[in-house]
């Protein structure tokens, strides 16, 4: 990596350029990062989050690519939200499961979930290894307040979790994965949808989705999600 020390804020912080890779979104595209490690300075998750940044552990990043911005930060407005009528349905479907906050470690029931997961969705992604240590990491290694919901149906089983960074002005989806055993329930909608309503329950704005990709099968789906705003030549715009 690259390194390049700036001032944020007035506070030093370290951003590097990572090499360029392989797109995981758009294909015969390369992909390159800006990161920061805020293992030392957690204070400045918030402002950075708000500026088009995601969290991934302790690191921080944005897309940089120097011949494509198709990413585009994107955060639904949860106290604008309204329920249609398919929505309502994917939450009746869904209304048997039972959630929790309290009980967020990174197990072994857990990760056999996530594993299941990637194996039916995303085989061929950088994920795709990640070891029960991995996983761990990154539920774990945040240095922010960071939460997972479990979702058990009726008979206990474990078949959702949501991944949570907590904000000053909202949530941020970090990352959701379920049984893929159960596409009629709408699983990975559902997720999202509930986690607008929890974000509007705790009385905050914003539900951050990450990157909305509008060439992309596996991020265009997020603009379904309205009211909604995009981070565009270094502000936050209404779509609506």
């Amino acid at each position: 990596m690259d390194q390049t020390k700036i001032n944020f804020n007035h506070k030093p912080l370290n951003l590097r350029i990572t090499r360029s890779h392989e797109c995981a979104y758009l294909e015969n595209r390369a992909e390159q990062r800006l990161a920061a490690d805020i293992s030392e300075a957690p204070q400045l998750h918030d402002q950075l989050a708000e500026s088009g940044f995601r969290r991934v552990e302790n690191w921080v990043y944005r897309p940089v690519c120097g011949s494509c911005n198709a990413c585009i930060p994107i955060r639904v407005d949860a106290h604008n939200f309204s329920l249609s009528k398919n929505i309502k349905r994917i939450i009746a479907k869904n209304s048997h499961l039972q959630k929790s906050r309290l009980d967020n470690k990174a197990d072994e029931e857990a990760y056999e979930l996530f594993k299941s997961y990637l194996n039916s969705r995303h085989n061929d992604g950088q994920m795709a290894t990640m070891s029960f240590s991995d996983f761990h990491s990154m539920i774990h290694n945040s240095p922010i307040d960071t939460f997972m919901v479990k979702y058990r149906d009726e008979n206990n089983a474990l078949i959702a979790c949501m991944l949570m960074d907590s904000q000053r002005d909202g949530l941020s989806a970090v990352y959701s994965f379920f049984n893929p055993n159960h596409a009629k329930q709408s699983l990975g909608t559902f997720l999202i949808l509930d986690s607008i309503i929890l974000t509007k329950h705790l009385s905050k704005k914003w539900l951050y989705l990450g990157y909305l990709v509008k060439n992309s099968p596996k991020m265009a789906y997020k603009a379904r999600f309205t009211p909604y705003q995009l981070y565009l030549n270094g502000k936050w715009v209404d779509t609506e």
